[in-house]
Formats: structure tokens, sequence, C-alpha cells
């Protein structure tokens, strides 16, 4: 059966903004589809999650992701987290965090001293990639992290890592911090008004013995670094997100993960979200509605990652002919 999945973070946004910041688009097809299908509340889940579950990872509340990263990155199996790096900065009584661009010379520097500090502490840091900085574990220990991605932009002391072990990772958070905050290069970098790299934040914490993946997608495109390292870990073929679907890719099951609108968002570009939106009506929506009228993809399944408004749709092609389930605005699908 050719079948697509399709995973969109943010395309419902909270409704305090989300008539203004659809104001004016024109998105008849992806609306259809979002009124005729037969949909289902989803619990609030992150991308990450979402994607360890469609590959057979269960989560329990853990997102096993770097061990799956580090194998990306050419590291060796093992019991991994990921560490990267992140600028932290006080707002009023906040702990707010954004991301950094760190070279690879800094990165290297930096992870040297993080190993320095921590030898004999059971733990060594990597960084075979500038934005990808990993701790290798004699064991795993009992946390539960929260992923980066949901992070960005917010109070990091309301999602330190819980668990029989977080208060060890909180030491090590903050002994990290003190280390890097003192580090000569982060005054060479706010000489040149950059960023400090002044923390780094653990993650996804799992061992490659405990991961079996499980292949159920024949084909996968995305503009998602994670999705493209799990493609790589089961030999998946993998295309990075075109600008417009490509059927002649759906050979069974194709998944298409889309984070446009997530990016967008998290650079505070509402013009670039109403932008990408735009280019999706025309790029994906239609094209994925004419294939599913015409028989062409048998069922076509949508994800929509809005924290508590979270959705899954799901159509076949008799679906397309139920003119009785009206379309709405995709503003109505916002909540407080």
């Amino acid at each position: 059966m050719k079948s697509v999945h399709l995973v969109i973070p943010d395309l419902f946004l909270p409704k305090d903004f989300a008539a203004e910041a659809s104001r004016g688009l024109s998105l008849p097809v992806l609306e259809k589809l979002l009124g005729r299908g037969h949909s289902e509340k989803l619990e609030a889940i992150p991308l990450e999650s979402l994607l360890c579950e469609l590959f057979g990872i269960p989560t329990k509340g853990d997102t096993p992701i770097a061990p799956i990263s580090a194998a990306y990155d050419g590291l060796a199996a093992g019991c991994w987290l990921r560490a990267d790096p992140v600028h932290l900065h006080l707002q009023r009584d906040q702990l707010l965090m954004a991301g950094v661009q760190v070279g690879s010379e800094e990165a290297i520097a930096l992870c040297a001293s993080l190993n320095e500090h921590f030898a004999g502490q059971g733990m060594a840091f990597f960084a075979p990639h500038p934005q990808r900085w990993y701790v290798r574990l004699d064991a795993l220990p009992r946390i539960q992290t929260t992923p980066l991605s949901q992070v960005i932009g917010g109070d990091v002391r309301r999602v330190l890592p819980t668990g029989d072990d977080a208060s060890h990772w909180h030491q090590v958070f903050n002994e990290a911090q003190m280390l890097l905050f003192a580090h000569p290069l982060n005054d060479a970098r706010e000489a040149r008004g950059e960023a400090t790299i002044n923390s780094v934040w653990f993650f996804g914490e799992g061992c490659n013995e405990n991961i079996t993946l499980q292949k159920n997608y024949y084909v996968i495109s995305s503009d998602d670094e994670l999705a493209k390292m799990f493609a790589t870990a089961l030999g998946v073929t993998f295309s990075a997100w075109p600008k417009q679907w490509r059927e002649e890719e759906v050979n069974g099951r194709q998944l298409l993960v889309w984070t446009g609108l997530q990016s967008a968002l998290l650079r505070g570009d509402l013009a670039e979200w109403r932008t990408a939106l735009q280019g999706f009506e025309s790029g994906y929506a239609q094209p994925l509605w004419q294939a599913l009228c015409a028989g062409r993809i048998e069922q076509l399944q949508l994800d929509i990652l809005s924290g508590d408004n979270s959705w899954r749709v799901r159509l076949k092609s008799s679906d397309t002919w139920a003119f009785w389930r009206h379309a709405k605005r995709l503003a109505g699908y916002s909540i407080v």
C-alpha cells in the first residue's frame, strides 16, 4: 500500500495570535485535508519523542536519541548523553537558554577543558560536530531529561533533569557552567561581540545495546537532522526537504517531517512562518490531495505537534468525497 505520513510541528498556534498570524493566507486544500480526515487528540509530545516511537523505540518519558546521534557522528557504541553547547542569561527571575554558534576549534578546546575537570568521574566529552557535543558514560544515569528543542527560549530551571540521579546531574550542570563561564575562549568571544558558550544541555540519554530500530518506512524526506539520523541508522533512502512533494518517491510508506514552521517560530519570525505555510499549501497540500483523490496514494496521515493542541488526522481516498465534513479556517484549530 502506498501511503504518506506527514509530521508538522507548530502548525496550530495559540489562540491569542493565531487569527492575526494566518490573516490573508489562502489555505483551502490544507484546511480541506484537516477537515475531511478522521481526527484524534494526541498527548503533548516533542518531535524527538515522536520519531523514537515511529521507529519502534518506546520512550516512557525518555527520548533516547543520543546513541543514534553519536553513531551518526562517527562515535563508538556505548551509553551516551548529548551535551550541546548553549548560552544562558538571566532575565528578571528566569534563567533563559539560547542557541549559540560554535567553531570546530572552540568545541574541541572546551570539551578538553570539561574532560580535564571531570576526569575520573566516569564521563568523557566529545565534539565530533561543533553544535553536537556528547558525554560517554560508564553506565546509564537514572534521569529523565528534556530535549534541547523544548528548552530554547525558556527557563531552564523548570526542566532540569529529574529521577534518582537528578541531584548529581544538577551539580554536573552547575560545575560545567562555572568552568565554561570562566574559560578564556569566552573572553575572546565577548571581545568580538559574540554570545558566550557558558553551559551545556544534557539530554537524549541512552545506550546502543538497548535500542532496536524498526524499519517502518521505505523513504524519508525531511529538513530535520534527527530524521536523517534515523534514516542513516536504518539504511533507508533519505532526501532533503524539497519545495515540491515528489510523488515518484513514494514506494510503500513515505515519511515526511517538516520543521519549517517550528524553525521560524524559534527565530521569532512570524512573517517567515506565513511564507513557509503558504509555500506548503502549493508544494505539498495540493499535490498530496490530488494524489489521494486519484487513488495514487491510499492513505495520508498528518501528525500536528502543537503542545497540548496536538492532533493526528488520517485520510483514505474515500474520505476525499466526504463533502459533508466541513473544513474550517486554520485559526479555528487554535486553543487558548
